[in-house]
């Protein structure tokens, strides 16, 4: 055979390879709506990047029809590629061979991508959309799963880590994305461990796929997924947006872009807070006035919304923005609301990623079901990601912060290098409201008119105590500003605190309340 011949034969089997379950399959798959796999990894890297790896893999199982039998790619499209001109590796399950299932091979595929991506210093993305363990492989496949897992174990903290789910993701097979930085899901993919037939034989409940791992129930539930995707594109666009804000590894400051150098006063944010403190607002209209351009990122809007978190830039530089939401059950933290902040308070710290906290914090929610649930380890959560983070950490006192949340939300105590307050900003044990009743139970009760009375004591220690000024005067307030200011104050702290090292005693980690 000649060297033509050679080549020929080369370019027949890339195009076979690049057919996937074959023409009549990938037509199929397109009328659902959905892109193929190789289309998900174009739309998502840079032009003429993608590198394959692995394109003539295949499986060595002999039993249950699979001698001989050839899968293209053995099912997934592994490579590294350029997104935003930065290096990422990529893995992609394609659907139209034989169900997108995961056999051993398929698996090996992805785990030794993503050790590539630990050796380069590159963020992982992986594209799932995939029927689940290939069960004629049996154990294989079970061990195909472990490998991906441990690999998912060393990357975390290295080097980002992001899921796209395009398709079906279920059974063992959704534990990766779970292991993942962040989930991206469509509205045509579900994500579950038991699907609603497993479910209905051993509960009797029935429930369809959507309500069992559709984006919603993710979403506002579960809380597993940080965001939703209309479709393929969309997700390829939220992943896109979310890597520029992040750096490759954790060895790396994030990416700093030609920002909006503008700090003039922005008289608007007098405006935006409510002097009433029973009056709700939407806290994000003040990150918006703070940040570059009003652009944020944010992330798991639709779980636990009485907190906001998310990515944004100031004078060019990733920040991780987390903010009490008073529209939401008056921003109080619950147990949901703690979760979300820890996992993303520690990611922005593993990534050397800046945080900036906007408090309007009545305190931890009451009630029977909070204790029972555990808030107080979950809240202790906060406490602890906030005080073992290293990284540059700014926060803005609004309004109300009281009690235990005051010191949740980064205090000074916990490791704040700058707080500034508003001059509507009160810091107290609790709302004055309830401290009267306590500190001046007595006088209310004898007063002639306990009404007035109690007003009366209301004002005394909010006076006294309802403000940023006291707790200036002990230091755990650095500044207290206008909040047109705001911008150039954090802006300021940011640049000062760029280089910021602080040295931590030598062990292998700390023990979070998990």
């Amino acid at each position: 055979m000649s060297m033509q011949d050679k080549i020929d034969d080369l370019r027949r089997r890339r195009a076979e390879a690049e057919q996937g379950g074959g023409a009549d399959k990938l037509d199929k798959h397109r009328q659902t709506g959905k892109l193929t796999a190789r289309e998900r990894i174009a739309a998502l890297v840079d032009v003429d990047t993608f590198d394959e790896v692995g394109q003539f893999a295949s499986h060595s199982a002999t039993r249950f029809g699979m001698a001989g039998k050839m899968l293209a790619a053995d099912g997934v499209i592994t490579g590294a590629a350029a997104v935003g001109g930065r290096l990422v590796h990529v893995a992609s399950q394609d659907f139209t061979v034989a169900g997108g299932s995961a056999g051993e091979m398929h698996s090996v595929k992805i785990a030794e991508t993503m050790r590539e991506a630990l050796r380069t210093g590159s963020p992982f993305v992986c594209i799932n959309d995939s029927g689940g363990a290939r069960v004629q492989e049996g154990i294989g496949s079970l061990s195909g799963y472990g490998q991906v897992f441990n690999a998912n174990v060393l990357l975390s903290g290295a080097v980002p880590q992001v899921s796209l789910i395009c398709g079906p993701c279920a059974g063992g097979a959704a534990y990766s994305p779970a292991l993942t930085d962040f989930i991206i899901q469509t509205r045509q993919a579900q994500l579950f461990i038991t699907g609603p037939q497993v479910i209905k034989q051993v509960t009797g409940e029935t429930v369809t796929p959507e309500q069992l791992g559709g984006p919603d129930t993710h979403m506002a539930r579960s809380g597993v997924i940080h965001f939703i995707a209309d479709d393929d594109r969309h997700a390829v666009l939220l992943c896109q947006k979310l890597l520029s804000f992040l750096p490759s590894n954790n060895l790396e400051d994030p990416p700093r872009l030609e920002g909006d150098a503008t700090v003039a006063p922005d008289p608007l944010l007098e405006t935006l807070v409510p002097d009433d403190g029973k009056k709700g607002y939407d806290v994000r209209q003040v990150i918006a006035r703070v940040v570059d351009r009003a652009d944020f990122l944010e992330v798991q809007s639709g779980f636990a919304p009485n907190i906001v978190i998310g990515f944004a830039r100031v004078t060019g530089g990733t920040v991780g923005i987390v903010a009490n939401q008073p529209m939401v059950q008056a921003g109080a933290l619950d147990i949901d609301a703690s979760n979300k902040a820890s996992r993303f308070i520690r990611f922005c710290n593993a990534f050397n990623i800046p945080l900036v906290t906007f408090v309007d914090v009545p305190g931890f929610m009451p009630g029977l079901a909070q204790e029972y649930g555990g808030i107080i380890r979950h809240g202790a959560k906060m406490l602890h990601a906030y005080a073992a983070s290293t990284v540059p950490k700014i926060t803005v006192l609004l309004r109300k912060s009281y009690g235990g949340a005051y010191i949740a939300m980064c205090s000074k105590d916990l490791g704040a290098d700058r707080v500034f307050a508003w001059p509507t900003a009160e810091v107290a044990v609790m709302g004055a409201e309830g401290a009267a009743e306590i500190v001046f139970r007595k006088e209310i009760e004898q007063a002639a008119d306990p009404v007035a009375k109690r007003k009366e004591m209301i004002e005394q220690y909010r006076e006294a105590f309802s403000n940023p000024y006291v707790a200036a005067e002990q230091g755990l307030v650095d500044a207290v500003i206008e909040p047109a200011q705001t911008r150039r104050h954090v802006a300021q702290a940011l640049e000062y605190m760029r280089n910021k090292r602080e040295p931590r005693p030598h062990k292998k980690h700390g023990l979070i309340p998990l």
